[in-house]
């Protein structure tokens, strides 16, 4: 299935952010609590913690190019400017998580079907970084699949069934 957008570049983005969107919620599919905070005596993000800041990208990516500059995860306070993996908190349910995911995820979507050439060559700027939008989001989508693929590891270390990619 063919999603037409505004940029034609952005269509091969949307069809791996759908991927994604589906891909993230087979990942975190039934993670106990317990084993969503276990690092295996490692100091490897766990999966709560990596499940929260993929959600937390949704969600900033929205502010960055939408009206609602207000919009949070439940879980927002964790992940807020970048924060990195904390030891002594405990991260939300994989349940809550994909109820954030369910709500962000359709409203970034139609964000990325409505961008425009002109936006997406528009520049992105950050700290000591400069790229365009089309970079960004490029890069924001390849993230996501990064994090997928760890929560998938994660699942087989853990003693999880893989995921079904059907």
């Amino acid at each position: 299935m063919t999603t037409k957008t505004k940029s034609s570049r952005m269509e091969s983005l949307v069809t791996l952010y759908d991927m994604h969107t589906d891909f993230f919620a087979k990942a975190i599919d039934g993670i106990s609590d317990s084993d969503s905070h276990n690092r295996l005596n490692t100091k490897a993000n766990h999966p709560a913690w990596l499940a929260g800041s993929m959600v937390e990208g949704r969600f900033e990516m929205a502010k960055e190019l939408g009206p609602d500059k207000d919009i949070k995860q439940e879980a927002f306070k964790l992940f807020e400017n970048h924060q990195g993996i904390k030891d002594e908190a405990e991260y939300p349910s994989m349940d809550s998580y994909l109820q954030d995911w369910k709500r962000i995820s359709p409203l970034l979507r139609k964000l990325y079907v409505d961008m425009t050439d002109e936006k997406l060559d528009s520049q992105f700027e950050m700290p000591e970084m400069k790229m365009t939008y089309y970079e960004f989001i490029s890069f924001i989508i390849y993230r996501e699949a990064n994090i997928i693929g760890q929560l998938v590891l994660w699942r087989r270390l853990l003693g999880y069934e893989s995921i079904k990619y059907d």
